[in-house]
Formats: C-alpha cells, sequence, structure tokens
C-alpha cells in the first residue's frame, strides 16, 4: 500500500425518516416486532447510522408465539460493517483475497472444505502510514453446527440423538470459505476500529452462540448480523470477555456480578480492563439504562483500576 493520506472522514448526521417511511420500515425489514422492539430498532439504526431499506441492517424476531421465549437480534449485515469502517476516513479494503488454512483429513458433512481457519486483512492509515490489520476465523468457533433431533416414540417427544450437524438453512453448507472470511473481516474491521464497532456483529459471528437455542425453523429466518439481544428469558447483554470465546449474552440480573468478577480478576491489569472497556462500551451503556446504581458501581471499578495507566492512582 502506499503511503497516500485518506481523505478526511466526513460526519454522517443519523438517518431520519418520515412517517411514511417509518411504517415501510415496519411493513417490511421489521415485520415481526413489536412497539418497544421497533422503536429500539430504530434507536440502533440511528446509532449506528445504517439503512434498513438498503438492507444494511435488520430486525429478526425469533420464538414469537411465546411470549417467555420471544427475542428479538438486530444484526447489521458485513456491507453495513464496510459501511461503518468508511466513514472513518482512514479505511482501505486490502487488495488480496482472503487466505484459508485447510485440511483434507476434516472434510465432512459438518466442515464441507475442510477448512481450519480464514485470514483477512484490511489496512488503516495511522500515524502517517499505512498498517495493515490481520484477523482470523476459525472454522471449530463460528460454524453453526448443532445437535440432531429426532422423534422418540416411546416419549412422544423430539430429542437430541448425540449426533452433531451442520445448520442447512443458510450459506455456511454451500459458501463454506466465504462465511468465515466474513467473520474474519468483521474481526479485523473491529480489531482496527474498536471504539466504531463497540458491540457491533455480524449474523455469521453471533450464529455458534444462539444456534443451540434456536429451532430449524427459526434458524433459516436468521440472515445477518447482531448488536443487541433482548430476550432470552429476560432481558439479556452481549459481552466480549476477551476470551477468544464467542460473545457471552448476560442476563441483566446478573451482569453486574460479572462484570465485578472479571474486574477483580484483572484488577492488576489496567490496560486489559480498559480494553474490555472499550470494547463493551455499548453494552455497560446499556446496563445502566436497566440498573443505574449497580452500573455506577461497575463504573466506578473500572475507573479505579484503570486510573494506574496514567499514574493518578494512589
Amino acid at each position: 500500500m502506499n503511503a497516500l493520506a485518506p481523505a478526511a472522514s466526513v460526519a454522517i448526521s443519523s438517518p431520519t425518516w418520515d412517517g411514511r417511511m417509518l411504517s415501510l420500515i415496519r411493513r417490511t425489514v421489521a415485520a415481526d416486532t413489536n412497539e418497544d422492539e421497533f422503536n429500539l430498532f430504530i434507536h440502533m439504526c440511528r446509532a449506528v447510522r445504517l439503512d434498513p431499506l438498503r438492507k444494511q441492517i435488520y430486525a429478526f424476531v425469533f420464538s414469537k408465539d411465546d411470549a417467555k421465549k420471544r427475542r428479538m437480534s438486530i444484526v447489521t449485515a458485513i456491507d453495513g460493517f464496510r459501511t461503518i469502517a468508511e466513514r472513518t476516513g482512514n479505511y482501505r479494503p486490502d487488495e488480496d483475497e482472503p487466505t484459508y488454512e485447510t485440511d483434507e483429513a476434516l472434510v465432512s458433512d459438518l466442515n464441507p472444505a475442510g477448512l481450519i481457519k480464514a485470514t483477512v486483512r484490511v489496512w488503516k492509515f495511522s500515524h502517517g502510514a499505512w498498517h495493515k490489520v490481520t484477523a482470523s476465523a476459525y472454522w471449530s468457533e463460528y460454524a453453526p453446527i448443532k445437535d440432531q433431533w429426532a422423534y422418540d416414540d416411546a416419549e412422544r417427544k423430539r430429542k437430541p440423538t448425540g449426533a452433531k450437524e451442520l445448520d442447512q438453512s443458510g450459506n455456511w453448507p454451500k459458501m463454506p470459505r466465504h462465511m468465515l472470511a466474513k467473520v474474519a473481516e468483521a474481526l479485523a474491521v473491529r480489531k482496527a476500529w474498536p471504539d466504531d464497532f463497540s458491540n457491533v456483529y455480524i449474523h455469521e459471528e453471533v450464529d455458534r452462540t444462539r444456534a443451540i437455542d434456536l429451532t430449524p425453523a427459526e434458524l433459516a429466518e436468521h440472515g445477518a448480523a447482531e448488536i443487541r439481544l433482548e430476550r432470552i428469558g429476560g432481558p439479556s447483554i452481549l459481552v466480549d470477555w476477551l476470551d477468544n470465546e464467542p460473545l457471552a449474552g448476560i442476563p441483566v440480573g446478573s451482569f453486574a456480578d460479572r462484570c465485578m468478577a472479571f474486574l477483580q480478576e484483572n484488577g492488576d491489569q489496567p490496560a486489559a480492563v480498559a480494553m474490555w472497556q472499550s470494547r463493551n462500551r455499548e453494552a455497560l451503556r446499556q446496563f445502566w439504562s436497566h440498573n443505574p446504581s449497580d452500573s455506577f458501581e461497575v463504573k466506578k471499578e473500572i475507573e479505579r483500576i484503570t486510573s494506574a495507566i496514567d499514574g493518578t492512582a494512589e
């Protein structure tokens, strides 16, 4: 890459829609949402400045007929990711194709291409030069592999057979390389611009953390990427624990305890805590809306630990 400076980023206001456009969104891309879910979806569209009518961001409602299990997922298409990165003014996609590591011994119904990982590079302009940012996504971590179920005549209900299968409803069986590369690209973009992509996820990243709870019919509806999960037996918040594991949906009721446990465990690593705070900025804001008092205690503990970075700790 040459050292040509990028064009200055342009401030883009949040999208605005009149009543007719909001009605169109409600009838089409957000047809299954109720009033609260629709308001949340539009709020998130404005927050990340993406347009659902251009298929940059989607709202999916699962278990629509079961009030206890009903939940909405807001997911961002990979094109939405690229749009956010482009707005920074210091992003360039890589000129080369993604690279793949494969093993013929792994080829099976669970891994049609024998993939181990996909690697994608993006470029970020910083300190007067272009820098390559690389990320890899592993098949074992992101492929939507689920339990196989069958009807048990004796018990008159469906039960897991003990076998596994690759979800057939999406594009993973048809285009495994392409799907894994999309995850790697999202990881690379988030690695380069963590503040801009706090709690913004593509569908392929979230698949693994959701598949265990979804029926095949629900999985067939699943089609792009996630920012916030609202109902899994009550509100929950997606958190990145910096452990290279899939995103974790933490119930609001235990969110403060989990955060405090993480902070106590990493109290001697202020830089790691600062990175965790940056990556989970939107999650922490969301928790504040649910529980301001506990959120304030978490905030104080974060500030106590991270104050050591600039030498203000006592």
